[in-house]
């Protein structure tokens, strides 16, 4: 199989099969903006994000439990329920032993209500209930500073683009498909319901990185495809494009499945195994937008960069040029056939 796929990948990257990427531009478009209209909206019939407590501020309370303890998070619902009626709280578990129950922002009586309430309903020490206050001044410095960062980091990534392949369409087309992962990959959130915290704000900006290194890696080859010397009369300049896809297709998949295996344990052990939530809510990020990447690298980014070049005088000239000739070709082949014929 693997010999197969081998033979495969040297088909395409020698132009013995070819997969019409940028042809069928327009049905990427179109999965795509569905796409992203499902990762607006949804979130949107859903009631919003749902923000971490770091964002919103609040009381939490950890439960330190021991092996073999019933951990079963309808115990602390019910006991805040006691408590706050009106005030549903989020349950989580942590590592193989604590309970972790967030809370909107509460006074002082009604935390130690709380605890009090857990530690009965777990038939624990009061001591063994720890909590703590997160106000949301700190959150909303922490989205400051992540809007800050993602803003420069797209400005810088676009100049830094558009100086080393020297044309801003490049550039602009890596931005679009960045946006798009960022899009779909909120929406993910939004729709599963998944809390945005600060380790699921590192994981989006670390598939910024993740996304810009594959377009990068596809646009160097197209770059190389459509130099003055390499773009003959055998190949439009939308064909070329289309090349440099296929020839880098393999190298592309190869690398997206080598980061969702590691990603994909760190998101099994973090969620399932050790229930730490900061390992399950980076990876999650990373390992939706690896995926997302990997797509609009192909489907977006290159379909869009001979899109914005299709109306450019020299692209056109050059495509004119290659038709004339296929057409000149396909005249010859008919009357060579036709005196064959006779």
């Amino acid at each position: 199989m693997a010999r197969s796929f081998a033979e495969f990948g040297n088909a395409l990257y020698t132009g013995e099969k070819s997969i019409d990427f940028i042809g069928r531009r327009k049905t990427w478009y179109a999965i795509s903006i569905v796409l992203i209209i499902l990762s607006i909206v949804g979130p949107m019939l859903r009631g919003g994000f749902t923000f971490g407590i770091e964002f919103t501020g609040g009381s939490q309370f950890q439960v330190h439990l021991t092996d073999g303890q019933d951990r079963d998070p309808a115990i602390a619902e019910a006991a805040v329920a006691e408590v706050l009626p009106s005030s549903p709280p989020r349950v989580s578990l942590l590592g193989p032993t604590d309970v972790r129950v967030q809370t909107e922002a509460l006074k002082e009586a009604e935390n130690q209500e709380v605890t009090a309430a857990l530690a009965k309903a777990y038939d624990i020490d009061a001591a063994d209930v720890t909590y703590s206050y997160i106000g949301p001044a700190w959150g909303q410095d922490i989205t400051k500073q992540a809007i800050i960062a993602l803003i420069v980091f797209i400005v810088f990534a676009a100049l830094v683009m558009a100086i080393y392949f020297r044309t801003w369409k490049m550039s602009v087309a890596a931005m679009i498909a960045l946006f798009h992962d960022l899009i779909i990959t909120a929406g993910v959130y939004g729709i599963s319901g998944f809390e945005i915290t600060p380790a699921a704000m590192i994981g989006f900006m670390t598939i910024l990185g993740y996304s810009l290194y594959d377009t990068v890696v596809v646009f160097d080859k197209i770059r190389e495809n459509t130099l003055p010397g390499e773009l003959n009369e055998r190949r439009t300049f939308a064909e070329a494009v289309n090349l440099g896809v296929n020839q880098t297709l393999v190298r592309s998949i190869n690398t997206s499945i080598v980061a969702l295996l590691p990603v994909g344990s760190i998101l099994f052990i973090g969620a399932f195994v050790l229930g730490a939530g900061t390992l399950r809510d980076i990876s999650l990020a990373l390992f939706i937008g690896i995926l997302v990447g990997a797509y609009s690298t192909i489907f977006i980014a290159a379909p869009a960069y001979a899109h914005l070049r299709a109306g450019d005088a020299d692209v056109k000239r050059h495509d004119e040029k290659v038709l004339r000739a296929r057409a000149q070709q396909a005249e010859s082949a008919d009357e060579e056939d036709l005196a064959a014929s006779e």
